[in-house]
């Protein structure tokens, strides 16, 4: 700035403003290319990936802003107030902790046990086949315009090549066997909720799937199901999801948050970002943190037990 001392106070702050201009352009387009880079490097497709006919790999995709913008459960819960499973009071819990999981884009296990909880109250006393029958209805209303089409697509390559493709989310299992029905996949892991004599108790069996659990439940339903883990594909937005991601051959990082696109960086997978502007809300409904692999392990098996029936 000292060669600048000639000019007058107007024509010098004229000309600051100017070179921090150039200096902020300048910085934009190198950002720009390095984005471009990395596009260019994650839209490369691997040779023959999905390879057609490989009956051996399968492919595994998060739900929630993977698949679908925003959070499966709190689509179903406005359904469920629609039909007057809940009061206004509880809508407004549920208004809240959307809004907390929008703006504060973390995991808080209090919030989590709450939203847990909420969920549960809702549906205790209901029958199974009733909650799945509207389960129908709210996709339709609410979660058919929110699938990503670019993730469609990425499952559909895998579908169209001969193999299984499967939702792993913490949603409850009936409403993600739901949404792979109605996209043509393969099936579902959920989060299951206790019934007796198909009446829900308000009780979990086991813990939500999420996190470690999640690999535990795509490690049992490889050997369920015969596949080899290096050959198949897994694809998440979330860094929760980072344990199911590295069990597979191909980790994909699906609209990934910070600390995924960090570890997708460093790790050389490929990333997909299908949202608009610079920073995406992130809406989401993960589990309470610190769920055992146990846990994964008997929601798989249940859930494999159930679709065999």
């Amino acid at each position: 700035m000292a060669a600048l001392g000639w000019l007058t106070p107007r024509r010098r702050s004229a000309t600051a403003r100017s070179v921090l201009a150039g200096e902020a352009s300048a910085e934009a387009a190198r950002k720009s290319s390095e984005e471009a880079q990395e596009t260019a490097r994650t839209d490369t497709e691997e040779p023959a990936f999905p390879v057609i006919g490989d009956t051996s790999a399968a492919a595994f995709f998060d739900l929630d802003n993977t698949v679908m913008q925003g959070a499966a459960i709190f689509h179903f819960g406005r359904g469920l107030y629609k039909r007057k499973f809940f009061e206004t009071r509880d809508l407004a819990r549920f208004a809240w902790q959307q809004a907390w999981f929008r703006l504060a884009g973390v995991e808080d296990p209090e919030h989590m046990q709450d939203a847990r909880d909420s969920a549960l109250s809702i549906v205790k006393g209901h029958r199974v086949v009733e909650l799945q029958t509207i389960g129908e209805e709210i996709y339709d209303e609410y979660m058919a315009d929110r699938i990503w089409p670019g993730t469609r697509a990425l499952a559909q390559a895998h579908l169209d090549a001969g193999q299984k493709v499967w939702l792993v989310t913490a949603a409850p299992v009936e409403i993600a066997t739901v949404i792979a029905r109605r996209l043509g996949l393969t099936g579902a892991l959920g989060t299951v909720a206790e019934s007796v004599d198909g009446v829900y108790t308000g009780r979990l069996v086991g813990e939500p799937l999420h996190g470690p659990a999640k690999a535990e439940a795509v490690r049992a339903l490889a050997a369920a199901e015969g596949l080899d883990l290096d050959r198949c594909a897994a694809y998440s937005d979330s860094h929760n999801d980072i344990p199911m991601l590295s069990l597979v051959g191909h980790p994909y990082a699906i609209n990934p948050d910070a600390k995924l696109r960090k570890h997708a960086r460093e790790k050389d997978w490929r990333l997909r970002d299908y949202r608009t502007g610079r920073k995406a809300a992130r809406v989401g409904i993960p589990a309470a943190a610190g769920v055992g692999a146990v846990a994964g392990g008997t929601a798989a098996a249940i859930a494999l037990s159930r679709r065999r029936r």
